[in-house]
C-alpha cells in the first residue's frame, strides 16, 4: 500500500501510463497481502461506502463491465415505452447480472440495487412538475414508477434488496422526493412507512417535511385535481398509520428493540397539523383560500371513513382525547375576565363552523360523560384558551341533550367545592360554564337567572369558617337576580321550591296563589296563615302581586261567592288597602255595565319587532332552502343554531334572563290565548316546519331525511315551547276541520317528534278540571283530538293517520320503544276506534294476504285520499305488529270513552248505522273477545260492570260540561250518552233471560246484584270527609247512581221474585245498605229520600213479592223488616204517598183482588192520621208506631200556613208522649233543613216555631225529651232516629238545641239531672262546629232575613249559649255535675272560663241544709 500513489488512484493508471481496471488494482493488492478474514470484511465495508458516495451508479457500472454494460441502463427498465427491456432483458437477467457485478466488486448485491432503485426514483420524482410543491406524481410518472417498483419486488423476492440501505438512500433526495411515492413504496411493500421514518437520522426534520406536503396534499383534496380519490386515499393511510402507531397502548414496557422514533414523529406530525389549524381559524382565516382549504380538508380526517380499519381499536380514542386537549389548552391567551365579558360571541351559531364541525367529529368517538370528565380534568390540571373551552361547552348542550344533566352535576360539584374550601376557581369556572350553557337557549340548558334562583332557595352546607363567604354569595345573587329582572321576592306563596326548574311568571303564579286561597278559606272558613305570613313578611308581592290578581274586576254574582267572602274577610282584617279596595268595586261596578268588554278583553297592538322577525323569517328561509339535500345535517344544525338566536331576539329574550325551561306547563285548552309577539313566531316556526317537511318528503321518504326535524323541533323547546303548545291547542282544538293536508301533517310530523322528546318536556296542566295531574306532552295531543262531531271525527282520522304513517316510516328500523315513545297509546286508540266507526270493511277479520306495505309519498300530495290512506295503514303490517302491544290494545272500556263523547245529532253515522255499529262493537267484537285483548270474555255481567263504571267516569269528567267561563257546570250536560244507556238496557233484559229462575234476577246466592258491588267499590275509592268538596263529589256520584237506577228494570232493587227458602231481607240487603250509608246523606231532604227512587222500590217491591206464594205476607215481612234495618224508606213512603198509593194500589188489584197488605196500610192509617189531625174535626188516635205516625203527622205540617201552624199544634196535648218525643226530633230536623237546603220549601222562622210549640208541650207535660240529643247506636231510639236523619243534622243538633234556648223553662234545668250535662255537652259540640267552620252551613243565606230569637249568626248563637251556661251553673245541684269531668277531660279547652266555672263548682262544698246545726268548733 506505501508504493500506491495516492493522486492516481482514482484515475488507475500504472507507471507504464496506460488505463488499469478495478480489477486490476484489486487483484495487485491481493497478491502483496496475507488473506486476512477481518482485512477483508473491512475492506467489504470500505467498498459499500464507496458505493454510497457514488452518485452515478450507471457509470460505475460503466466503468466496471466496460461499454457494453451500457445496455443494462435502468433508465431504459422503468422506461416504459421501450419495449427494449421486454425485447432483450428480463427481471432475471438484470438480476444475475448485478449478483455478477456486486460479486466482482465484493458488496452485498442488496446494497448494490438499492442505490440503483433509490437513483431510479429520484430520476422519476425529479421529472417536470405541475405545481410549486408537487405531493402527486403525473400520469407518466407513475406508470414510470409502477415498472421500477415491479423491479425492486422481484428484488425483494429474491433476497436482492437491502430496505435499510434503500431508505437512506432515499433520505439523501429527500428535498426531491414526492409524497405519493413514499405511499406507493408503503402500500406495494417495498419498505414501509414506518422503516422509512425509522431511518432518518433527524426526527424534526422529517416532520416538519411530513407536515408540509400534508398542508399540500390537503390543499390539493379540496381544490379538486385530477387525482383526488388517490390523494383521499394516502391521507387516510397516513392518518391510519400515525393515529396507530403514534397512540397505540404500550402493551410491554420492558421491550428495547422496539423502534421509538415513529410514535414520536406520528403525534408530532398530527400535533403540527392540528396547531396550524388551530391558528389558521385564530387569526380569521378567509373563506375559500388554501389555508382554508387546507383546514377543512384536515378536519375532515376526524370522520369515521377517514380512520378506516383503525376505528375498531382503541387508538382513535386516544387520539381524539388528546386532539381534545390540544384545542383546549393551545395558545392560552385570555383570561377569565376577559372570558366573562366576550363569551356571548361564542355561542354555537357565533362559532366558527369549522371548529364546531370539528367538535361534533369529536363527539362520535366520546362520550357525553367522557367529554365532560375531560374537560373537568383539563381545566382543573392546565392553563386554557377559554374561548374554545366555552365554544365547546356550546356544542356540548347542542348536540347532546344528557349534557344537561352532566355539566348540572359538574357545576354543582364545584360550587361544593367554591364553599367548602374558598376555593375561588371552582366557583369562577361555574359561573363562566352555566352563563355559556344559557346561552343556548333553555331546550339545551337552564337559564343563568333559574341557576342564581336554585341556589337562593337551596344554598349548599358549608363549614362555619366560611358562612360570611356564603352570605356574600347570596347578597351578589340577589343583586344579579334584580338586575336579571328575577327578583326572589316575586315568588309565589304555595310555589314549589322543590322544582328548581320551575319559574313562573309573578302574575300567573298569583293567580295560582290566588286559587289555592280562595280553596283553603272554603274549607276552613279562615283566612290562610300564609297569606296572613305574605301580608306582613312578603308584603311587596302581596300587595304588587297577590292582591292584584285576587282584585280582578268581573260581574259580581247575585249570590256571594267564596271570592267574594274572602275579599270581604281580608277587608274586615284590614289586609287590603281602601283605596284598592275602592278601585276594585268601581271596576267590578263598569264591568257590570259592560260584561262583554270585561270578559273579552282587548288585543294589544302589534309590537315594533318586525326587524327581529324578519331575520328569523330570513333564517328559515335558508333551513328550506337546504331541505332538499339530506346530506347537509352539519349545515342543517348550524342553521338550527341560528334559528334558535334569531327567534330569541323575535321574542325579547337576551342570553341573561330567557325563561328557564318550566317543570309543568299551564294551558287552558278551551280558551288559549297569546300575546301578537308571540303569535307571529309561532305561527313562522310551525309554517316553516310544515313546509320544510313538504320540501324534504319530495326528495327522500322520512326515514332518509336526516336530522333536521328533531333539531328544528329542539328550537321549539324552552321559553318557546308554552306558546308552540298553546298555538298547536288553537290549530288542532278549535280550528282542526278547517287545516289544510300540509298543515295537518306537518303538525303531525312535529307531534312525532316532540313525542321523541318526551323525557325532556315538561308535563302540561291543561286546567281546572284536573289541577294536580300533568299530562306528558304526547298525551296532551290525544286531549286535543276530540271525536265528537263529523268534521271532528274525520280530521282526527287524517291526524292520527299521519302521525302513526310518519312514525312507522321515520323509525322503521329502530326498536319498537321509539314508537311508542313517539306516540301515545290514546292516539293509537282514537285512530282503531275511528276506523271501526268509518269503515265498515274494517270490522272484518283480517287475512295474511291483506297486509299492505306502507308509504309516506301519496299522504304529502296535495289529492291525498286519506281514506284510502287509513285503510293501508290499518292493514300494515308493522303495523298490525304494534297493535298486539297490551298497552295500545282498544278495549272495551276505550271504546265507551270514546263512544260516550260523541254528539248523535252531529254524527258521521245516522241513527240506524251507529245503532248496528253499537251492536257489532258489543256482541260481536268485545263481548266475545278475551280480556287480555281488551274484551269481556263473553261474560255479559263483566260487559254490564264496564259500562257503568265508563257512564260514570264520562260523567264525572269534563268532557260531560260544558266549560265556558260565564256558565256553570250542568249535570249530564250532554245527551250523548243515552244510546249507551239503551245499550245497557237491552244486556240488563239479556240477563234476565239468562238468569236461573230459582234466583232472582241480578243475584246470586250469597251476592247481591252487581250493580251494587260496582257502586260499592267506588265509594270507598272516594275521598271521605265533611270539607265542601268531598261532600260534592260524593253527591254527584250517588246521584249518577240513581240516575242509572231508575233507568233500568224496578227489580235490581229487590229482585225479580222471593223464595220461601230463603231470608227475605237478604235480597233487600245492598239497596237497604246503600240507603243507610249514602243516600241518607246525599240523596234525601229532611227525613225522606226523593219521589223517584221512592216509587222504584216499591213498584219492584211488589212486583216482586206478588210472584211469591203469599204475596201479601211477604210484603208484611218485608216493610215490617224495613222499620228495624232502613225506616228511611218508610218515611219517604209516607212523604209521597199521595203520588204513591194510586200506583201501587193499580198494580196489587191488577194481580189481587184482597186489599192492601196490613204494612201498606198502616202507611196509609199514618198518612190518614196526620190529615184528620190537622182538619177541625176531632182527630183519631195515633195509630202504631208512633214514630211512623209522627213522621206522617211531621210531614203534613210542613204542608200548613204559618198563621195557622199554633192553633192546630195545640192539638198536642192530647196525644201519646212516645208520639210528641218523635215529632219533636222530626221537627229538630226540619229546622235544620231549612237552614241547610236554599231551595226549602220551609221558613226557618216557621220551623223554628213548630220546633218550640211542640217543646211547650213537652215541658208541660213534663215529658224527657234530652235523650234526643244524646242519640247512640246502642239504644233503640238511636238505631231508628240515627238511620233516618242525615249524618251532617245529627252533627248539628248543637245549633238547634240553642235555637231554641228562649224556650227552655227555668225549672226543667234544674230539676231534671241531666240538663246541665246535656247543655254542657251541646255547647263544646257547638263550640268545635265553629272551630271546625262547619257552622258556616247553617249561617243565614244572603238575601235572606232571619228572623229567629236569639240567632243572627254562628257568633252571637255562641256567645248567648255561653251566658246562659255561666248563669246556669251556679243554680244546679251538686247531684248534676256527677258526669262533668268525663266532658270537660279531652275538650276542657274549649272554653276555659265555662271549664273553670264547672270545675269550681264540683269543687264546691256539699248544698248547705238551713235545719243542721253549724259547725262551730
Amino acid at each position: 500500500m506505501a508504493g500506491l500513489q495516492v493522486p492516481n488512484s482514482a484515475s488507475g493508471q500504472g507507471p507504464g501510463g496506460r488505463r488499469r481496471s478495478w480489477a486490476e488494482l484489486l487483484a495487485g493488492r491481493l497478491k502483496r497481502q496475507k488473506c486476512n478474514p477481518e482485512r477483508a470484511q473491512k475492506l467489504k465495508d470500505s467498498a459499500v461506502r464507496l458505493l454510497r458516495s457514488h452518485q452515478d451508479l450507471t457509470a460505475l457500472l460503466l466503468e466496471v463491465e466496460g461499454p457494453p454494460c451500457k445496455k443494462l441502463s435502468l433508465s431504459k427498465l422503468i422506461d416504459c415505452d421501450s419495449s427494449e427491456i421486454y425485447a432483450n432483458h428480463s427481471s432475471s437477467f438484470i438480476g444475475s447480472t448485478l449478483q455478477d457485478q456486486a460479486s466482482r466488486l465484493g458488496v452485498p448485491v442488496g446494497v448494490l440495487s438499492a442505490g440503483m432503485v433509490a437513483s431510479s426514483v429520484g430520476q422519476v420524482c425529479t421529472a417536470a412538475a405541475e405545481t410549486s410543491h408537487p405531493v402527486l406524481l403525473t400520469v407518466e410518472q407513475r406508470k414510470k414508477l409502477s415498472s421500477l417498483l415491479e423491479f425492486a419486488q422481484y428484488l425483494l423476492a429474491h433476497s436482492m434488496f437491502s430496505r435499510l440501505s434503500f431508505c437512506q438512500e432515499l433520505w439523501k433526495i429527500q428535498n426531491s422526493l414526492l409524497l405519493e411515492v413514499v405511499w406507493h413504496l408503503h402500500v406495494q411493500g417495498i419498505v414501509s412507512l414506518e422503516e422509512l421514518l425509522e431511518s432518518h437520522p433527524d426526527m424534526h426534520a422529517v416532520g416538519a417535511w411530513l407536515f408540509r406536503n400534508l398542508c399540500c396534499l390537503c390543499e390539493q383534496i379540496e381544490a379538486s385535481c385530477q387525482h383526488a380519490d388517490v390523494a383521499r386515499a394516502m391521507l387516510s393511510d397516513f392518518v391510519q398509520m400515525f393515529v396507530l402507531r403514534g397512540f397505540q397502548k404500550n402493551s410491554d414496557l420492558r421491550r428495547t428493540v422496539e423502534p421509538e422514533k415513529m410514535p414520536q414523529v406520528a403525534v408530532d406530525v398530527l400535533q403540527r397539523m392540528l396547531i396550524f389549524a388551530l391558528d389558521a381559524l385564530a387569526a380569521g382565516v378567509q373563506e375559500e383560500s388554501s389555508t382554508h382549504k387546507t383546514v377543512r380538508c384536515w378536519f375532515g380526517v376526524f370522520s369515521g371513513h377517514m380512520l378506516g380499519s383503525v376505528i375498531s381499536t382503541d387508538s382513535p380514542k386516544r387520539f381524539f382525547s388528546h386532539t381534545l386537549t390540544q384545542i383546549l389548552t393551545h395558545s392560552p391567551l385570555l383570561k377569565a375576565s376577559d372570558a366573562v365579558q366576550m363569551q356571548r360571541e361564542w355561542s354555537f351559531a357565533r362559532t366558527h363552523p369549522l371548529l364546531t364541525a370539528l367538535y361534533r367529529r369529536l363527539f362520535v368517538m366520546l362520550s357525553p360523560e367522557e367529554l365532560v370528565g375531560h374537560l373537568q380534568e383539563v381545566l382543573e390540571t392546565q392553563e386554557v384558551h377559554w374561548q374554545r373551552v366555552l365554544s365547546l361547552v356550546s356544542a356540548l348542550v347542542v348536540c347532546f341533550p344528557e349534557a344537561q344533566q352532566l355539566l348540572g352535576d359538574w357545576v354543582a360539584r364545584l360550587m361544593a367545592q367554591a364553599f367548602e374550601s374558598c376555593q375561588l376557581d371552582s366557583m369562577v369556572t361555574a359561573f363562566l360554564v352555566v352563563r355559556q350553557a344559557a346561552l343556548e337557549g333553555p331546550s339545551a340548558f337552564q337559564s343563568y337567572a333559574d341557576w342564581f334562583k336554585v341556589h337562593i332557595l337551596h344554598p349548599p352546607l358549608v363549614p362555619s369558617k366560611y358562612r360570611s363567604l356564603l352570605t356574600d354569595y347570596i347578597s351578589l345573587a340577589k343583586t344579579r337576580l334584580a338586575d336579571l329582572k328575577v327578583s326572589i321576592e316575586s315568588m309565589g306563596l304555595y310555589e314549589d321550591l322543590s322544582s328548581a326548574g320551575d319559574i313562573t311568571e309573578p302574575h300567573s303564579q298569583a293567580l295560582q296563589d290566588v286559587e289555592k286561597a280562595i280553596m283553603v278559606f272554603e274549607h276552613t272558613g279562615k283566612i290562610p296563615v300564609t297569606v296572613m305570613e305574605a301580608s306582613i313578611f312578603r308584603r311587596p308581592y302581596y300587595v304588587s302581586h297577590f292582591l292584584p290578581a285576587l282584585l280582578t274586576p268581573r260581574v259580581l254574582p247575585k249570590v256571594p261567592d267564596s271570592r267574594v267572602a274572602f275579599i270581604e274577610s281580608l277587608k274586615r282584617a284590614d289586609k287590603i288597602p281602601p283605596s284598592l279596595y275602592s278601585t276594585y268595586c268601581q271596576a267590578c261596578s263598569a264591568a257590570e255595565e259592560k260584561p262583554g268588554d270585561a270578559a273579552l278583553g282587548v288585543r294589544a297592538e302589534p309590537s315594533s319587532a318586525e326587524e327581529p322577525l324578519e331575520q328569523l323569517t330570513a333564517a328559515l328561509v335558508e333551513l328550506r332552502s337546504s331541505m332538499t339535500d339530506p346530506s347537509q345535517s352539519d349545515v342543517i344544525s348550524a342553521q338550527v343554531a341560528v334559528i334558535s338566536e334569531r327567534l330569541r331576539a323575535a321574542l325579547g329574550h337576551n342570553e341573561d334572563d330567557s325563561s328557564a325551561e318550566i317543570s309543568k306547563i299551564q294551558l287552558s285548552i278551551n280558551a288559549p290565548r297569546l300575546e301578537p309577539r308571540e303569535y307571529t313566531a309561532v305561527d313562522l316556526l310551525l309554517t316553516s316546519f310544515c313546509q320544510n317537511l313538504m320540501a324534504a318528503s319530495s326528495v327522500a321518504p322520512p326515514e332518509r331525511q336526516g336530522p333536521w326535524a328533531t333539531l328544528f323541533m329542539r328550537t321549539m323547546c324552552g321559553c318557546v315551547l308554552p306558546a308552540v303548545l298553546t298555538r298547536l291547542c288553537q290549530l288542532l282544538h278549535h280550528q282542526g276541520p278547517s287545516l289544510s293536508a300540509p298543515h295537518v301533517l306537518g303538525l303531525a310530523a312535529l307531534a312525532v317528534h316532540l313525542g321523541e322528546s318526551r323525557s325532556a318536556l315538561p308535563e302540561v296542566d291543561v286546567g281546572p278540571s284536573a289541577p294536580d295531574a300533568g299530562l306528558p306532552v304526547p298525551a296532551l295531543f290525544d286531549s286535543l283530538l276530540t271525536c265528537r262531531t263529523r268534521d271532528s271525527l274525520l280530521f282526527c282520522l287524517k291526524f292520527c293517520t299521519a302521525a302513526i304513517s310518519y312514525s312507522l316510516c321515520k323509525f322503521s328500523s329502530q326498536s319498537r320503544d321509539i314508537l311508542h315513545s313517539c306516540l301515545s297509546p290514546g292516539l293509537i286508540k282514537k285512530f282503531q276506534f275511528l276506523v271501526f266507526r268509518l269503515f265498515s270493511e274494517a270490522r272484518q277479520p283480517l287475512s295474511q294476504e291483506d297486509a299492505a306495505s306502507l308509504s309516506w309519498r301519496p299522504l304529502y300530495l296535495p289529492s291525498a285520499d286519506w281514506q284510502r290512506a287509513a285503510l293501508s295503514l290499518w292493514t300494515h303490517r308493522t303495523f298490525r305488529e304494534l297493535l298486539k302491544e297490551e298497552d295500545v290494545h282498544l278495549t272495551y272500556q276505550d271504546w265507551l270513552h270514546l263512544e260516550l263523547e260523541i254528539q248523535p245529532e252531529a254524527d258521521a253515522l245516522s241513527d240506524t248505522e251507529r245503532q248496528d255499529f253499537h251492536q257489532w262493537a258489543i256482541y260481536e267484537h268485545f263481548l266475545p273477545k278475551s280480556s287480555a285483548s281488551g274484551g269481556c270474555d263473553g261474560d255479559l255481567e263483566a260487559a254490564c260492570t264496564v259500562l257503568v263504571n265508563a257512564l260514570m267516569d264520562f260523567h264525572h269528567s269534563s268532557r260531560s260540561y260544558d266549560h265556558s267561563e260565564n256558565s256553570n257546570l250542568v249535570f249530564g250536560g250532554r245527551t250523548g250518552n243515552e244510546d249507551i244507556i239503551s245499550r245497557l238496557q237491552e244486556m240488563v233484559a239479556d240477563l234476565e233471560l239468562q238468569q236461573d229462575p230459582s234466583v232472582p234476577l241480578g243475584h246470586t246466592p250469597s251476592q247481591g246484584h252487581f250493580l251494587f258491588g260496582i257502586f260499592c267499590r267506588r265509594l270507598q275509592a272516594l275521598t271521605s270527609g265533611w270539607n265542601v268538596a268531598a261532600r260534592l263529589q260524593r253527591q254527584r256520584e250517588l246521584l249518577m247512581y240513581k240516575r242509572i237506577l231508575l233507568r233500568l228494570p224496578s227489580s235490581v232493587l229487590c229482585g225479580s221474585s222471593f223464595q220461601a227458602e230463603q231470608p227475605i231481607t237478604a235480597r233487600c240487603e245492598q239497596f237497604f245498605h246503600l240507603v243507610n250509608s249514602e243516600m241518607r246523606n246525599f240523596c234525601s231532604h229532611g227525613g225522606a229520600l226523593t219521589q223517584d227512587i221512592t216509587a222504584h222500590f216499591f213498584r219492584g217491591l211488589l212486583n216482586a213479592c206478588l210472584r211469591s206464594r203469599d204475596p201479601s205476607l211477604t210484603v208484611d215481612f218485608i216493610l215490617a223488616k224495613c222499620q228495624t234495618k232502613c225506616p228511611l224508606i218508610l218515611t219517604s213512603a209516607l212523604l209521597w204517598w199521595p203520588s204513591l198509593e194510586p200506583v201501587l194500589l193499580c198494580q196489587w188489584r191488577r194481580h189481587c183482588q184482597s186489599p192492601l197488605p196490613r204494612e201498606l196500610q198502616k202507611l196509609q192509617g199514618g198518612r190518614q192520621f196526620a190529615s184528620d189531625f190537622l182538619s177541625p174535626d176531632a182527630a183519631s188516635p195515633a195509630p202504631n208506631p208512633a214514630w211512623l205516625s209522627a213522621a206522617a203527622l211531621h210531614f203534613a205540617i210542613q204542608q200548613v200556613r204559618e198563621e195557622n201552624i199554633r192553633k192546630q199544634l195545640t192539638k198536642l196535648d192530647c196525644e201519646r208522649e212516645e208520639l210528641l218525643v218523635f215529632l219533636f226530633f222530626f221537627s229538630l230536623m226540619g229546622l235544620l233543613s231549612s237552614h241547610l237546603t236554599s231551595n226549602s220549601a220551609t221558613d226557618p222562622s216557621k220551623a223554628l216555631d213548630v220546633c218550640a210549640a211542640v217543646l211547650e208541650c213537652l215541658e208541660k207535660r213534663k215529658i224527657s225529651w234530652l235523650a234526643l240529643f244524646q242519640l247512640t247506636e246502642s239504644d233503640r231510639l238511636g238505631r231508628l232516629l240515627l238511620r233516618v236523619a242525615p249524618d251532617q243534622h245529627t252533627r248539628l243538633l248543637p245549633f238547634t238545641f240553642y235555637s231554641l234556648l228562649s224556650c227552655f223553662h227555668d225549672d226543667a234545668a234544674i230539676r231534671e239531672e241531666a240538663f246541665l250535662h246535656v247543655a254542657v255537652d251541646m255547647y263544646l259540640r257547638l263550640v268545635q262546629l265553629f272551630v271546625a267552620g262547619d257552622t258556616s252551613t247553617v249561617s243565614p243565606p244572603a238575601g235572606r232575613s232571619l228572623e229567629l230569637q236569639g240567632q243572627g249568626n254562628p257568633v252571637e248563637l255562641i256567645t248567648k249559649a255561653r251566658l246562659f251556661l255561666l248563669q246556669l251553673i251556679p243554680r244546679c245541684p251538686k247531684k248534676s255535675f256527677s258526669h262533668i269531668a268525663e266532658l270537660l277531660a279531652d275538650r276542657g279547652d274549649c272554653d276555659p272560663e265555662v271549664s273553670t266555672a264547672l270545675r269550681s263548682r264540683q269543687q264546691a262544698a256539699p248544698d248547705a241544709d238551713l235545719y243542721q246545726e253549724p259547725h262551730l268548733f
